[in-house]
């Protein structure tokens, strides 16, 4: 059964317009990218996801989940599920902080030993998207996504 669809010209130039949003090419971009970095660390068995999370424990040491969500600019729900699965490869330590209602992350012998074969791995894959992009646009690229993350943490709009 095929559904028509009746989209007034009006309404869909102005819906046409979402090709020009950033979070949707953001979105679209992001997916593209992990793709490539999965492929890439197949090998290690690590997905980029994970080995980014990981290296971020590695270079902050025992942290807060608090302090690992800002610094990963996750959720504290996404960043849960994400540690408990590592948890359950035995590549993070999740124990309660001096303080009982703060849990602190760290890396497990493991985990370590995992990072450090798949670094040259995502090497790889980073000098590749380098070569790919050009250098300067490499650059211009991590300048305007931290610029995205600033823009998006700054005071909300009046609705």
């Amino acid at each position: 059964m095929y559904i028509l669809l009746f989209v007034r010209p009006a309404r869909a130039q102005r819906f046409a317009q979402v090709r020009h949003c950033a979070c949707f090419n953001l979105r679209k971009a992001t997916r593209a990218v992990t793709q490539y970095y999965d492929e890439v660390l197949e090998p290690s068995g690590l997905r980029i996801t994970q080995f980014s999370l990981l290296a971020v424990i590695r270079l902050l040491g025992t942290t807060s989940i608090t302090q690992l969500a800002d610094a990963a600019v996750m959720d504290r729900t996404t960043l849960a599920r994400n540690l408990e699965l590592l948890a359950r490869e035995r590549l993070v330590r999740i124990r309660p902080g001096s303080d009982g209602r703060v849990r602190e992350v760290s890396l497990t012998r493991a985990a370590r030993v995992k990072l450090d074969a798949a670094f040259p791995l995502w090497e790889r894959a980073q000098a590749q998207m380098a070569e790919r992009l050009g250098a300067d646009r490499m650059e211009r690229m991590s300048g305007d996504l931290a610029a995205a993350i600033a823009a998006a943490w700054s005071e909300p709009l009046p609705r």
